[in-house]
């Protein structure tokens, strides 16, 4: 009976390793921009919508990223004086449209829409993680 236990928990720990899916959220900081969205470096003149992004070189990606969505989420304040600048636990998903040339104050540069769904526009620059979906 032991035995059969011990190859009982053995299949089922092999199957949680090949089975689970451990989701590990890159860190960083997002910035954000204001209107007009268009043109983007990624589609023109093309209207995508206010949930949108450029991405810095971290993960722009040589044009790479042009399409990519990333699910951000605001960690906290990069600075002392804005204690609680997130909005709560929310979450935003954004498409990279655009690109945010050396010396992009962020990793991402949200939308000024995407960015204050997730905290207060006031905070200029917040720590998020971000993971691509």
């Amino acid at each position: 009976m032991a035995a059969l236990r011990g190859l009982l928990f053995l299949v089922m720990a092999l199957a949680f390793c090949f089975f689970s899916k451990t989701v590990v959220a890159d860190t960083g900081t997002a910035t954000y921009y204001t209107p007009p969205y268009v043109p983007s470096s990624c589609n023109g003149f093309q209207d995508d919508g206010v949930m949108i992004a450029a991405a810095s070189d971290a993960i722009w990606d040589n044009r790479g990223a042009c399409g990519r969505n990333y699910e951000v989420k605001c960690e906290g304040a990069t600075n002392a004086g804005d204690p609680h600048p997130c909005r709560g636990d929310q979450s935003v998903v954004v498409k990279i449209v655009d690109y945010c040339p050396p010396g992009c104050r962020g990793t991402i540069d949200l939308s000024q829409e995407a960015f204050a769904s997730i905290a207060d526009p006031d905070a200029g620059k917040i720590k998020i993680s971000f993971q691509q979906v």
